[in-house]
């Protein structure tokens, strides 16, 4: 597989990444310092936002395999491109929550229509592909928070109006590199084979379930921590800063050497139930640095994050095989569609999950999450092998 596409689909990442962290990371404060919405309106129009924006993969991911992917991905880009620069004209809730609804909507097609992109151009090396994909997001992400820090500490309208400029123009530039890689023709697809399968295919959707769940984990830093920091242990607040360089700085050096080996069903299932018994004594550690000094707790979850880190890169490697291998070859933009709509779901239930059980309940809901993920990573060996004897009926001769 010539690797002139997977470096042009990894820079495309990387410039859209940069400009959506840097969004995500200040776009509640655009909409209460540049719009001049109330703290409960922002939250109804972002929720509205995220909700809807689950809906729209599917439906994307079936045309990007009946159409091809690149044509399908260049459009959600534009269409992203236009709806930050409206953005900047929002004077109202209705007007905001229109901008970055419709941000959401295109967003989660482009993740639908990437994927098979990602799958065929990654050829043999599709779990070391996207690893170095995810490598990448994460470096992307950092420069991207640096940026969002950058403005908060100015906080003038000009500063955040710029950023949402600069986003805008990042899908712009993504796109650019995008006409670069070369067009896929769709696949074609048996003559009996049905609109929506994904929905159909109910080893896969319990898959998506599953992973859902576990990919709770990726918000246990970057939410629940700095609030347990802040409002739990007597760390210095700078740790948060600190906890967020370890866990990047592992992702990006070891997710690939992680993925190696993790290729096939059976394999992936044993890294998605290591990584669940690994959080569980990564969030136990974390749980031990409330009611301790600042020191021994910034040296308690140091050890915590790092575990935890290293149950996130099994994770990631298992799961992002599975995405991809349990998928058919003809509807994997359709299977992606479904695949993102678990992890959006994910994150719209994380916050609120993460709040009770980590900060409200302290070290008991700290063991008990813990323990979801050692459950559902238990569990998922068995899903894989369902979908496996599903596969093979499936294929055997009437």
């Amino acid at each position: 597989m010539d690797s002139g596409p997977q470096r042009k689909l990894a820079l495309a990442g990387f410039i859209n990444q940069l400009g959506t962290a840097a969004f995500l990371a200040t776009v509640p404060l655009y909409a209460l310092r540049v719009v001049h919405l109330s703290l409960g309106q922002v939250g109804l129009g972002l929720g509205v936002a995220g909700v809807v924006g689950l809906i729209a993969g599917i439906p994307a991911g079936h045309l990007a395999d009946r159409h091809g992917p690149r044509g399908i991905y260049l459009i959600t880009l534009l269409i992203q491109a236009l709806s930050m620069l409206s953005l900047l004209f929002a004077h109202s809730l209705w007007s905001f929550v229109l901008a970055v609804t419709v941000t959401d909507l295109a967003g989660s097609s482009g993740g639908a229509a990437r994927g098979p992109m990602i799958r065929r151009f990654g050829g043999d090396e599709v779990p070391k592909f996207r690893s170095y994909l995810r490598s990448v997001a994460m470096l992307a992400g950092t420069f991207g928070a640096m940026a969002a820090g950058a403005v908060v500490q100015i906080d003038t309208d000009t500063a955040y109006r710029a950023l949402i400029l600069g986003n805008a123009l990042t899908f712009i530039g993504c796109a650019a590199v995008m006409c670069r890689v070369p067009k896929l023709e769709p696949l074609p697809s048996p003559v009996e084979t049905g609109r929506w399968i994904a929905l159909k295919d109910k080893p896969y959707v319990m898959f998506v379930v599953l992973d859902g769940i576990m990919w709770i984990q990726s918000e246990v830093l970057s939410y629940a921590l700095p609030l347990w920091v802040v409002l739990r242990t007597d760390a210095p607040r700078w740790f948060v800063g600190l906890a967020i360089a370890v866990n990047t700085v592992m992702v990006v050096l070891l997710q690939i050497r992680t993925s190696r080996g993790v290729t096939g069903g059976t394999a992936a299932g044993r890294a998605i139930r290591r990584a669940g018994l690994v959080f569980v004594l990564g969030m136990s550690v974390i749980a031990m640095a409330s009611g301790v000094p600042g020191w021994v707790a910034v040296t308690i979850m140091i050890v915590g994050v790092a575990v935890h880190t290293v149950g996130s890169l099994w994770h990631a490697a298992g799961s992002l095989e599975l995405r991809f291998r349990l998928a058919p070859a003809h509807a994997q933009g359709q299977y992606s569609g479904v695949f993102g709509m678990g992890m959006g779901l994910c994150y719209v239930v994380a916050p609120s999950l993460l709040g009770l059980l980590c900060v409200t309940w302290g070290t008991p809901g700290w063991l008990l999450m813990g323990g979801v993920f050692v459950v559902v990573g238990v569990a998922m060996p068995y899903v894989i092998r369902w979908a496996g004897r599903s596969r093979e009926t499936a294929d055997a001769p009437a």
